[in-house]
């Protein structure tokens, strides 16, 4: 039988826990086994000049989940062209693990009410399930996709986000409690997410 894979996807700059819990409350919550945090070198819709290195960022998240069984820190994308979209990663995942993994796609709120502008949207709906967490949004979509593979989940809003702990780094001030303990360490150790002048 496959192992039902959820794969979160994106920037992680840096992962916070907010992004955990909505995670682990999915695990919780969905036939889904195992989470992949697919860490994404270049999101289409971003240009953010104080996007980390991959690398780091995928170091990052693998200290940030290292002791839960269940998540997996992920750089498939790298090797891949840059930007790159979300249906060639699913199905190319599909492709090299057919036999062993059913994958599933995990996005926002924000993501769902513009779903319509990702590329090959419908082809990714016909193929995957969508599971969709709570996020806030500063404007709605009225026409909002239905479809059988995508699944609203009752899970909790957190409000955190990775650019709010960017610049508290950057005004000296404290993450602590937004990010896992060793990425807080990590961060202070490496000095990261200080603007220079």
């Amino acid at each position: 039988m496959k192992k039902n894979i959820g794969i979160f996807s994106g920037s992680f700059n840096p992962i916070h826990i907010g992004h955990l819990i909505v995670a682990e409350q999915i695990v919780d919550l969905t036939e889904i086994d195992e989470i992949w945090f697919m860490v994404t070198p270049q999101n289409p819709f971003k240009i953010n000049k104080s996007l980390l290195n991959e690398k780091t960022r995928l170091k990052l998240v693998e200290i940030a989940i290292a002791d839960n069984t269940k998540f997996r820190a992920s750089d498939f994308e790298f090797e891949l062209e840059r930007p790159n979209y979300t249906y060639k990663t699913l199905n190319l995942l599909n492709k090299r693990y057919e036999d062993q993994y059913e994958f599933n796609l995990i996005i926002g709120w924000d993501n769902y009410v513009n779903f319509d502008k990702w590329k090959n949207y419908k082809e990714i709906i016909s193929n995957y399930n969508i599971y969709v967490y709570k996020r806030k949004v500063k404007k709605t979509n009225t026409n909002l996709i239905e479809s059988k593979n995508i699944k609203i989940l009752d899970s909790p809003e957190i409000e955190v986000s990775s650019t709010t702990i960017r610049d508290k780094i950057d005004k000296s001030q404290s993450i602590k409690y937004l990010v896992r303990r060793e990425v807080e360490e990590f961060i202070k150790i490496n000095d990261l997410y200080k603007k220079t002048i």
